[in-house]
């Protein structure tokens, strides 16, 4: 039983650790699309408002398995920072 949970724990760690990586890669490819594009491409485009919604798709998939609040917490304070 006690491996059980040690398993689950990893989990969770990898669902966390390949949010953050999917938010950032999100925020990378909206950089570069502006350094290539402009800015104005990027505004004009559906790129930015898909991207908000991937992201908002992240933050629950890790409410879904209960990450840890306070990670949970960063993550989402984060991310939504940049939905603004």
């Amino acid at each position: 039983m006690n491996e059980n949970k040690e398993i689950l724990n990893r989990l969770e760690d990898l669902i966390f650790i390949n949010s953050i990586i999917a938010t950032e890669l999100i925020r990378i490819t909206e950089n570069t699309v502006g350094l290539l594009h402009g800015s104005e491409f990027l505004e004009s485009s559906s790129c930015k408002s898909e991207h908000n919604l991937l992201n908002e798709k992240i933050i629950q998939i890790i409410k879904k398995y209960q990450i840890d609040k306070e990670s949970f917490n960063a993550l989402e304070k984060h991310v939504l920072k940049h939905l603004q």
